[in-house]
């Protein structure tokens, strides 16, 4: 592994621990040259997920890009970065379990929905403005509601 840091090419792994119901390794590495820290994600390669847009284009399932989305909801909470991990780490499990290659973007932000609600109801709503294209305070106040009755 090559450090972000220096780009020496050897590091040493400090910490190794699944992640991700056993589906990716989380490590913590160690530059031999420079001493800088930094994690590194171990998964396994698995066929292609298509997603298919509003508009119908189709693109490939990125990972980082729904970690993104994620991340943007959960600003200034209280949500580590472990939790946004396993969150994306739950939803690309759903997907590919599912035995299907292709997802409506709708279906993927329905997931992220369902994650949210269970960790941090702000970011809830925060996702839910933006993915449900909120136009007036009407909207707002029916997430809430629906938040409210789960």
């Amino acid at each position: 592994m090559i450090c972000p840091f220096c780009g020496y090419e050897e590091t040493k792994v400090l910490d190794s621990r699944p992640v991700g119901n056993g589906t990716s390794i989380r490590r913590r590495r160690e530059c031999l040259k420079c001493g800088g820290r930094f994690t590194t994600y171990e998964r396994y390669e698995q066929a292609s997920i298509r997603i298919i847009k509003k508009d119908g284009r189709r693109e490939s399932f990125d990972r980082q890009k729904l970690m993104a989305g994620i991340i943007k909801a959960c600003e200034k909470r209280p949500v580590t970065n472990e939790q946004i991990e396993e969150m994306v780490d739950n939803i690309e499990e759903g997907l590919r379990k599912s035995g299907k290659s292709e997802f409506y973007s709708s279906e993927i932000g329905d997931k992220v929905m369902e994650q949210l609600k269970l960790v941090d109801q702000v970011a809830y709503v925060r996702f839910a403005s933006v993915y449900r294209e909120f136009r007036d305070l009407d909207s707002f106040l029916e997430a809430i509601k629906e938040l409210k009755n789960s």
